[in-house]
């Protein structure tokens, strides 16, 4: 068999069925990869920094004999961690760092494989640019007997990939709400019911604001989360071509006693498209120490927003039982870093009742703020009163509440 080498396009349709091998460094793939790939680096860190100054004060040549005498010793133990990746029996270690996918995790052990398929043998293979990394292990791996396939232009042209994503234009819908309605939670109960929903917090591994790092996982780096994000695009684009009605709707959906009043959201309009939409949490921009790309999120402000309107006291008891628990150290420093903003009195009163343990008052001062900023970010959207339909409800439910999103959106169709 003969290595074969893909385009951008077709590496990443194969990659949802079959492994993908980053040769890179440990340092360059814990940076960033391509999500779901598996670590097995052709050179550690400090080998690579070896070859490659070898290359570049005396020859070509020299750098590959060089990158020869690391290689050579390692053929036989990286066979064998592919072949145990493949048969799912576990794996062994190569220079002290265990084959391992964007997860930490071995490749033993359960859900490691989970939607690709391992028994034929077949395994993509990259590095940084398509060059002789990816290339000796391709030779060797095919040597052996696995079906390879290599990345041409490697990691760089999928960057350039992941890049060109945030400019495409997607049918997005976005689900708003104060702080505390459960909205992450809503999208996850519509996504089991079909629909097409990208969790920007759960691959952000935050949940937005100054508390929104609490008991999470270390954030990817920004490089990581844009090839998260871009994957998950690419996927969603392609279900979202399943089609609806097309129909579009003009009814008046007004609430006078809503807080949207006070921005002048009296009536809205909530057009839909001849694909399924892609349903969003509003989310600021930033998301913790991570960014929506600037291309992908002027797009997002410009699109249709149901916003759930849930009470004040029914979101406040939401909020004691998701950070309630909370280490007070840590929710105490997330109240400081947004003094300047919250005003020296009411961090200390939010502070004061934090110590005094009365959870409930320390957070009404900080959900008071936190509605606030959210109606700030809603106003500053151009042509607000066309994007925003209003949806009340007087619980923190998920499942009722995304049942009721649904139903009104089918209505809106009708």
């Amino acid at each position: 068999m003969a290595v074969q080498k893909l385009n951008i396009e077709a590496f990443i349709k194969l990659a949802n069925e079959h492994p993908v091998i980053d040769v890179r460094s440990p340092d360059e793939f814990e940076h960033a990869h391509i999500p779901g790939a598996y670590s097995l680096p052709l050179f550690t860190n400090e080998e690579r920094k070896v070859v490659g100054t070898i290359y570049k004060q005396e020859s070509r040549e020299n750098a590959i004999k060089k990158g020869l005498e690391y290689f050579g010793v390692k053929m036989r133990r990286m066979v064998e961690e592919v072949e145990k990746l493949l048969t799912g029996d576990g794996c062994q270690m190569t220079e002290g760092k265990e084959l391992r996918d964007d997860r930490g995790q071995g490749a033993a052990g359960q859900g490691v494989n989970d939607g690709k398929n391992t028994s034929s043998k077949t395994v993509l293979v990259h590095c940084w640019r398509g060059g002789m990394r990816s290339a000796g292990v391709a030779w060797l791996l095919d040597l052996y007997g696995f079906k390879v396939y290599t990345l041409v232009g490697g990691y760089k042209v999928f960057r350039q990939w992941v890049l060109k994503q945030f400019e495409k234009e997607y049918p997005f819908k976005i689900l708003g709400g104060f702080t505390g309605s459960g909205k992450t939670m809503v999208l996850a109960e519509m996504k089991k019911n079909g629909v097409v929903v990208i969790d920007l917090e759960n691959l952000a591994h935050h949940k937005g604001s100054a508390f929104g790092g609490i008991n999470m996982p270390v954030q990817p780096t920004q490089e990581m989360f844009e090839n998260k994000l871009a994957v998950e695009l690419g996927r969603a684009d392609d279900r979202s071509g399943m089609t609806d009605d097309g129909k579009s709707d003009e009814r008046n959906h007004s609430n006078s006693a809503s807080p949207l009043s006070s921005v002048n959201i009296q009536s809205s309009t909530f057009k839909t498209s001849s694909t399924a939409p892609i349903w969003l949490e509003d989310e600021s921009q930033r998301i913790g120490n991570v960014n929506i790309p600037m291309p992908l999120w002027r797009q997002i402000r410009t699109q249709p927003v149901v916003f759930l309107n849930i009470p004040f006291e029914e979101r406040l008891k939401y909020i004691l039982e998701d950070y309630g628990k909370g280490d007070r150290g840590k929710l105490v420093d997330a109240v400081n870093r947004i003094k300047k903003r919250l005003g020296g009195l009411e961090t200390k009163t939010a502070i004061n009742f934090l110590m005094e343990d009365n959870l409930t008052e320390s957070f009404r001062v900080l959900l008071q703020y936190y509605d606030k900023q959210y109606l700030k970010g809603l106003q500053s959207r151009e042509n607000v009163k066309d994007l925003v339909t209003e949806l009340t409800s007087e619980k923190v439910d998920a499942a009722a509440n995304a049942e009721k999103i649904l139903n009104t959106t089918k209505e809106l169709n009708a």
